[in-house]
């Protein structure tokens, strides 16, 4: 957890990293203690209250980032999101990270993996296309959908 703080704090914005909290700029006190209690709420996975899977993203045994599952109220339908601190960005890593997390979905039993991004996010349209999602544009917005062989 503090390697993922120390990673947000210096290679992020918090509105990219965790949901809104009223704390000001940067990444005073309070932001930090909101960092941890949102991450440590999703600890308990898939099956959890949150229903929330969580998986650092490693590179060189470093934390570079973070990517998510969450069961949606459609039975074997999850969504991801994701985030690179900025020195991580453009390697690749998203990429395999997402492909991690598609094969992990697919053990787990799920039968598609939705997401959003912008349009202008090249590098996560770029992961999402190149994995094959169906990517469908909405307004400013992006949705993909991956259809899984799920195993359960």
């Amino acid at each position: 957890m503090e390697r993922l703080l120390a990673l947000a704090v210096a290679e992020a914005e918090p509105e990219d990293v965790m949901p809104a909290v009223p704390a000001g700029p940067g990444w005073p006190p309070l932001r930090h203690k909101a960092f941890r209690a949102f991450h440590r709420k999703h600890f308990d996975g898939l099956g959890g209250v949150h229903r929330t899977q969580m998986y650092a993203v490693l590179s060189e045994d470093s934390v570079v980032g973070m990517i998510r599952m969450s069961r949606l109220d459609e039975p074997g339908v999850v969504e991801t999101g994701m985030w690179l601190g900025r020195g991580s960005r453009g390697r690749g890593l998203g990429a395999a990270a997402l492909a991690a997390l598609l094969a992990e979905a697919e053990r787990a039993g799920v039968r598609r993996v939705v997401a959003r991004t912008t349009a202008d996010n090249a590098a996560a349209l770029g992961a999402l296309s190149g994995l094959g999602a169906r990517l469908r544009a909405e307004g400013g917005a992006v949705h993909a959908e991956f259809e899984l062989r799920a195993a359960g």
